[in-house]
């Protein structure tokens, strides 16, 4: 259950600074999207909820957006090297599978991953601590919430359909 609530905790704060990042940007400075897959919060669509529900302030999204910049740096590479690796599986996948290379692909892909989880986990608590109490009390609520949510819709859509 604590897994559960610490992967929900980083994926609220994944939406927290992609909502930060994406409000204190302008167009002429906004940095290229990253390569395909997902990124660590980095240009996700529902940030500015997450910024307008826990009123930042505009020091907040200023250090967030600073934090975010320096940390692109080194997640963006670990992004593209795994995009790389999805590019090299689609092709057994699409083509003659070779289980023995797709083993060692998937290796790679779960090294990536692991380095990825670790930076993201990293970063997180960082614009975490740089919430007020009452704004980390705030998206503890909201995580709440949305794990309820997310447990009901799982209970509602694990029973079988029935057949005639």
């Amino acid at each position: 259950m604590k897994t559960i609530r610490f992967r929900l905790l980083v994926a609220s704060l994944a939406v927290l600074l992609g909502t930060v990042l994406a409000h204190s940007q302008t167009a002429a400075d906004a940095p290229p999207p990253p390569p395909m897959g997902h990124g660590p919060g980095f240009g996700l669509g529902h940030m500015g909820f997450f910024a307008k529900q826990l009123n930042l302030t505009d020091e907040q999204k200023t250090q967030m957006k600073a934090t975010l910049q320096k940390e692109r740096r080194n997640i963006e590479p670990l992004m593209r090297q795994q995009h790389e690796i999805d590019l090299q599986l689609r092709q057994f996948a699409e083509g003659t599978f070779d289980a023995e290379k797709v083993q060692g692909l998937a290796a790679q892909k779960a090294q990536v991953q692991s380095q990825l989880t670790v930076a993201e986990t990293r970063i997180h608590g960082e614009l975490y601590q740089m919430l007020t109490p009452e704004q980390q009390s705030q998206l503890k609520q909201l995580e709440a919430e949305h794990e309820a949510r997310m447990q009901q819709h799982m209970q509602s859509g694990q029973a079988p359909p029935e057949e005639e």
